[in-house]
């Protein structure tokens, strides 16, 4: 069985809203072995729906869309589908006091405008909305179900949870594994030499896509067949011997992040941390602390931006930046030394670089940035030589000073 999605609305066409609905629903879709052939988005336009939802009932066996269920009047989801499908639309009582009891416990009145969430398409089967006050629906045209449910993140995510996967997951007699591999520190190309020799044993219903970002790769093995096949057993089999092959550069599974895993090594080995920052201005301390538990390890950060908060909070030498500058990996090394002595952590990070778009040199380009990682008695420098776009250097410079701390952390200790 495969399906296809559309999202609703203008927001999304001019890019005042990213679609994260499509790639959540992608993915829980394909978790209970329904493909996704194709994604269309389209504005607030009746017209454009209309089109929309035929092209996708030719290509798909189910529509799932997004959008265009609201209060106002740009809201028009339920009107194109009533027309597509021939019926006209009526009074949904059991919906209109749900929403009347909603807003009475909140204390406000209700909008007039709640009455047309309360019209729904001749036959259709209302899906509950735990979280809102628009319901979802499911229509049947030309024997397809078309799902429709609102826009807003929570709501759609509550429907398909709580009504349309358990409903839909015994129809699909189709089963489709996923396992991912996260590593970093390594390039898409050197990883895909490395496991080659793995990779060309798998069997046809078993592939491998690598999934890069800064700094790191996803690698996805996805198994595909019947569900009595003992596909998680097929993928492990294979996630073991890329284990073995590649160990110092996978980092986590599944959803886990880098920071996430950082602090797991943390903790169980009993470091602390604190970071010296410059150029990032405190983003990998707020990479850092976004993880839940992360007083456990975390002690402080100290945001350098100057020349004379370096000398003055963390003790770099006048000397060493008139001679070697802000941007040198000795000016990084005694910003690892004072942020260690200020909150005396076991290990500490400093980075300091040219984020841009401006300051570079013939010297010291944009993208230039120098990274410390150490203890008392130990110290290590990465140069990262990045690109002249700011916020992707910024990033960059965060993602791989948690890659230096997780190596150093590991090799010392």
């Amino acid at each position: 069985m495969n399906a296809a999605i559309i999202t609703i609305g203008d927001e999304i066409l001019i890019g005042q809203v990213v679609d994260t609905n499509s790639a959540w629903l992608g993915q829980q879709l394909t978790d209970i072995g329904i493909s996704v052939k194709k994604t269309w988005s389209v504005s607030d336009s009746h017209e454009e729906i209309i089109l929309a939802i035929r092209q996708a009932v030719d290509e798909a066996d189910i529509v799932f869309m997004t959008g265009g269920l609201g209060p106002t009047k740009d809201d028009i989801t339920k009107k194109a589908l009533a027309d597509i499908a021939g019926v006209g639309l009526y009074f949904h009582d059991e919906t209109f006091e749900r929403i009347k009891t909603m807003f009475a416990r909140l204390g406000r009145p209700m909008s007039p405008h709640h009455n047309d969430q309360c019209l729904m398409p001749q036959g259709a089967e209302i899906l509950r909305n735990s979280m809102g006050t628009a319901p979802g629906m499911l229509v049947k045209v030309c024997n397809k179900r078309i799902i429709s449910m609102p826009g807003v993140p929570y709501e759609m995510k509550a429907i398909m949870q709580e009504v349309v996967l358990p409903m839909l997951s015994n129809d699909s007699g189709l089963q489709i594994v996923h396992h991912t591999i996260l590593t970093c520190g390594a390039g898409e190309t050197t990883i895909e030499n490395e496991i080659s020799d793995i990779v060309s044993t798998m069997p046809d219903n078993i592939g491998i896509a690598y999934l890069p970002a800064i700094g790191q790769v996803r690698l996805r093995l996805t198994a595909k067949g019947k569900k009595d096949q003992n596909l998680i057993q097929q993928v492990e089999k294979f996630v073991t011997k890329i284990q073995l092959k590649i160990p110092d550069i996978i980092y986590g599974y599944g959803d886990s992040t880098l920071p996430y895993e950082l602090q797991k090594i943390c903790i169980s080995k009993g470091i602390t941390l604190s970071t010296a920052e410059s150029c990032t201005g405190g983003n990998i301390a707020a990479k850092i602390v976004a993880v839940p538990g992360s007083s456990a390890c975390f002690t402080g950060s100290i945001v350098a931006y100057s020349n004379q908060i370096k000398i003055k909070t963390l003790s770099v030498k006048p000397k060493t930046l008139e001679t070697f500058g802000a941007v040198s990996e000795e000016t990084v090394k005694e910003m690892v030394d004072g942020v260690l002595l200020l909150f005396g952590t076991e290990v500490a990070v400093a980075v300091s670089g040219i984020a841009g778009p401006d300051g570079g040199s013939h010297e010291k380009p944009v993208g230039t940035i120098w990274i410390c990682v150490g203890n008392k008695t130990n110290k290590s420098t990465f140069l990262l030589k990045s690109g002249k776009d700011r916020s992707n250097n910024i990033e960059a410079a965060s993602v791989y000073a948690m890659i230096q701390l997780r190596k150093f952390i590991l090799e010392q200790y």
